[in-house]
């Protein structure tokens, strides 16, 4: 049943055409939909109607071509492609009706689509505010805490982890654990989506942080409770929280945003974000896609791709900011003639 918000409501109009009306009081007393989906309905099929006057074609006459110039008719003046699909869906009750009541021999709206709303960039924070969150040290925080939430902030950028690979970290690798960090070898061992397991490096900075918090970490775990989970301590995770069990990922993104407004960042920062953040970093410096792939751990290549996308925005701002033909003031220049 269509149904549309405030902001995109229609006026009802009178049916221009017999058989709408037929099909309306279809709708309204057989079906009994309710007064307001009929007004929709109503406005919906009477463009239907009007459109294939315009076209000079009867409306049980309506080919496939027809739907689809007029949805492009549509989608280029402005209409979104979830209101055109509100308005297809409309019509193609209408067209089922007509099959039923033996008028039309198929449906012409049956194989058509709205036009797909283009997908919104994965938000990515810019390099400065990626690196002034990894730096933020604040200096009256619980120094366990803080040794442990700065190592999760470097693996999550420094690394492109997911949040669900870094809480499957153990502090030590086994036969039994998910994942680990070699850190002789700087290397995070993580198993990702699918069950696939891949190998990322660690960055320096991020060595240095998981040491900090190992050290603190291993300092308090004498005093933490833990209980043995089918053969496995939880005190194996490589981040625990005070209680001495794995971290959540919800625990995660909470302490994540906090930490980001803390060090003053205009936007809540998130852990795919961070990840988004790595991939978008790596490639603006690298422009080495498949690498970006294999490091982000994706099967396609066209996942990794969009981030080519954000590259373009910030080639596009460095242009703006920087070449001297990017802002030409009280518009054409005046040369010699």
């Amino acid at each position: 049943m269509p149904s549309l918000g405030p902001a995109d409501a229609r006026p009802e109009a009178a049916p221009v055409d017999a058989l709408v009306q037929r099909y309306l009081g279809h709708v309204r007393f057989e079906k009994r939909l309710a007064e307001r989906t009929v007004a929709l309905y109503t406005e919906d099929l009477n463009k239907l109607a009007r459109h294939a006057a315009q076209a000079g074609v009867a409306l049980t006459a309506v080919q496939p071509s027809h739907i689809r110039h007029w949805v492009a008719k549509m989608h280029s003046g402005g209409r979104s492609g979830r209101g055109i699909a509100l308005i297809l869906s409309g019509w193609r009750g209408f067209y089922t009706w007509l099959g039923r009541e033996g008028l039309v021999t198929c449906n012409p709206v049956l194989d058509v689509r709205a036009p797909k709303a283009a997908k919104p960039l994965p938000k990515a924070l810019s390099v400065d505010d990626a690196v002034q969150l990894a730096s933020f040290a604040p200096t009256d925080a619980n120094p366990w805490l803080e040794a442990r939430d700065a190592a999760m902030v470097e693996l999550l950028y420094g690394a492109g982890l997911r949040v669900g690979e870094l809480t499957g970290l153990d502090a030590q690798a086994s036969d039994v654990a998910r994942g680990w960090v070699d850190l002789p070898a700087a290397e995070a061992h993580v198993l990702g989506k699918g069950s696939k397991r891949r190998i990322v490096p660690v960055g320096a900075k991020a060595v240095q942080a998981l040491h900090a918090w190992l050290a603190l970490r291993e300092q308090a775990l004498p005093s933490l409770p833990g209980q043995v989970v089918q053969g496995a301590s939880p005190q194996a995770a490589l981040f625990i929280g005070q209680n001495g069990t794995r971290l959540t990922a919800q625990s995660i993104w909470q302490r994540l945003r906090q930490r980001s407004l803390q060090a003053g960042l205009a936007t809540p920062v998130h852990p795919h974000m961070l990840r988004h953040s790595f991939a978008s970093h790596v490639l603006q410096s690298s422009s080495d896609l498949r690498g970006v792939q294999e490091l982000l751990g994706h099967a396609n290549i066209s996942t990794t791709q969009v981030y080519t996308r954000l590259d373009f925005q910030h080639l596009a701002k460095a242009y703006d900011a920087a070449h001297p033909r990017a802002h030409l003031k009280g518009g054409s220049s005046s040369g010699s003639k």
